[in-house]
């Protein structure tokens, strides 16, 4: 079983991690683990996460917590937030890195679309050939 990098549980009065939600962040993957009586882990492979966002309610920032939203590729976990954590920016400066490390390290690539209302539909991209300018 590999380590854990980082790891907390989800903060709620004052802060407090009086919660059964618990994040466990190891080398390549994130595990969320819900409930008490009934329990559930999900696992999302970091080179699956697309974006990381940071949100502070001005109650979180009093406390120093913070909601860490992702998106990603993962069919069962689409978007997913890790709530109400201690250090967020932290966090998310840390899971934004091993991301990109991860997706190096397995060769992936995320495409975007862009559209530019500007030009015809069919056409996906302008190409510069030789000679144009």
């Amino acid at each position: 079983m590999s380590e854990y990098v980082w790891k907390d549980r989800k903060r709620t009065v004052f802060g407090l991690p009086w919660s059964f939600t618990r994040y466990c962040l190891q080398e390549e993957k994130l595990i969320i683990d819900t409930g008490f009586f009934s329990r559930s882990e999900e696992e999302i492979r970091l080179y699956r996460i697309t974006d990381i966002s940071l949100k502070r309610t001005l109650g979180e920032r009093i406390f120093g917590l913070g909601t860490i939203h992702c998106c990603s590729g993962d069919k069962t976990s689409p978007e997913f937030d890790i709530k109400r954590i201690k250090n967020p920016k932290d966090v998310k400066e840390m899971l934004s890195d091993m991301v990109e490390e991860e997706r190096l390290r397995r060769r992936v690539t995320v495409r975007e679309n862009f559209i530019d209302d500007d030009h015809d539909e069919d056409s996906d991209f302008d190409r510069v050939e030789d000679g144009d300018e």
